[in-house]
C-alpha cells in the first residue's frame, strides 16, 4: 500500500487518483484541516482507499495508520504552503512541516519503509539567479515557506546517509488543472492561485492583476504552469524509480517555458467565452518577475515529461468550476 499524506488535499487527491486507476491501493492520511472529506469519498468510488484522519504533528497518529496497514512507500504532500502567511507566522510553518515530517521519517522507521517522495517546491531556489532553474541553482530560500522546505530536504538527506531511508524530491513550480473527467479538482479556502481566481471572478468580484511594469514580455510576472495530472504521474514514475532501487535524488517539475498573467488571463477569457472583469494592482513584494524550470533531468532520469498545455489546464479547471458550483 501506499501512504498518501495530505491526500484530500489539491495535489494529493490527483496523485491518489492516478494511483488507483493504476490498480495500487492507497491510504490517506490528512488531517482535513486544508483537505476536504468529500474528495475522499469521491476517491473511494475508483478503487481500494483506507482514510486516517490525524495531524503529523501528532506521532501517534501516524505511527496508527502503520500499525494498522502494511504500506510499501510514502508520499508525503501534507504541509502549509502560503508564503505571506509563513513570513508573518514562522512558528506555524516550522512546527507543522519540519516537525510534522520528521514524525513521519522516524514512524516510517520504526515500521520498516524506507521509500518517500516529497513535495518539495521552487520556493528553496528563494530569487531566480538564471532562467530556466535547473536542479544545480543555489537554494536560498527568501521565506519561511521555502526554508522549512529546504530544511526537509537536508534532513532527508542524513537520514538517508545514516538510515538508508530513500527519498525523492520533487521541486514544484505553479501547479493548474483539475482532472480530465471533473470528478476532482483544485479547492481551497480562501483560493489563493491564479487561474482559479480568474475564473470566479464575475460582475461582483473583479480580478485583481498585481504589477504590469516587470521586465517581461508584456510587463507582468511569468510563471511555469505544469498540469496537476502531469505532476502526478510524475510522482509515480518517482515512486518506480525508488523501487527499481534508485538512489536519493531531486527534480524539478515544470513545462521549460512561461506563461505571463497577461497570457493566462486572456486564455481564461478565450476558454470561457466570456469579458473577465480586471483591476491593476501595483506590485506585490517578494514576486520574483521571472521564475520557470529546467525539466531536463526529470525527462533523463525519471522518464517524464508534462503532455497538457496550459490551454488544456485552464479547461479542466473551468469544467471543476462549474461541477462544483452545481
Amino acid at each position: 500500500m501506499i501512504l498518501i499524506t495530505g491526500g484530500a488535499g489539491y495535489i494529493g487527491s490527483h496523485c491518489a487518483m492516478a494511483l488507483l486507476e493504476k490498480g495500487e491501493d492507497i491510504v490517506i492520511f490528512d488531517s482535513l484541516e486544508l483537505g476536504h472529506s468529500e474528495i475522499v469519498e469521491v476517491l473511494k468510488k475508483y478503487g481500494n482507499v483506507k482514510f486516517v484522519q490525524g495531524n503529523l504533528k501528532n506521532l501517534d497518529d501516524i505511527r496508527g495508520a502503520f500499525l494498522v496497514n502494511k504500506i510499501d512507500a510514502v508520499i508525503h504532500f501534507a504541509a502549509y504552503s502560503q508564503v505571506a502567511e509563513s513570513v508573518k507566522n514562522p512558528q506555524k510553518y516550522y512546527y507543522n512541516n519540519v516537525y510534522g515530517t520528521l514524525n513521519l521519517l522516524n514512524a516510517m522507521m520504526e515500521f520498516g519503509v524506507n521509500k518517500i517522495v516529497f513535495s518539495s517546491t521552487a520556493a528553496t531556489y528563494g530569487e531566480p539567479e538564471y532562467v530556466p532553474i535547473d536542479e544545480k541553482h543555489p537554494q536560498l530560500p527568501i521565506n519561511a515557506y521555502g526554508n522549512s522546505k529546504l530544511m526537509v530536504e537536508k534532513i532527508m538527506d542524513d537520514y538517508d546517509r545514516a538510515y538508508g531511508l530513500k527519498s525523492v524530491r520533487l521541486r514544484y513550480f505553479n501547479v493548474a488543472g483539475a482532472d480530465s473527467k471533473a470528478r476532482i479538482g483544485e479547492w481551497h479556502e480562501p483560493e489563493t492561485h491564479l487561474i482559479p481566481n480568474i475564473l470566479k471572478a464575475d460582475e461582483t468580484k473583479s480580478f485583481k492583476m498585481f504589477g504590469t511594469d516587470y521586465d517581461t514580455k508584456d510587463g507582468t510576472c511569468v510563471r511555469d504552469y505544469i498540469n496537476v495530472e502531469d505532476l502526478a504521474q510524475a510522482h509515480i514514475k518517482a515512486l518506480e524509480y525508488l523501487a527499481n532501487g534508485g538512489e536519493t535524488n531531486f527534480f524539478n517539475l515544470g513545462t521549460n517555458d512561461g506563461n505571463s498573467v497577461k497570457e493566462v488571463f486572456e486564455a481564461c477569457e478565450e476558454i470561457t467565452e466570456r469579458k473577465i472583469p480586471v483591476e491593476i494592482c501595483p506590485r506585490r513584494d517578494g514576486d520574483p518577475a521571472k521564475l520557470v524550470a529546467d525539466n531536463k533531468k526529470a525527462l533523463e532520469i525519471l522518464n517524464w515529461k508534462p503532455e497538457k498545455d496550459l490551454k488544456y489546464s485552464i479547461k479542466t479547471a473551468n469544467e471543476w468550476e462549474k461541477a462544483n458550483h452545481s
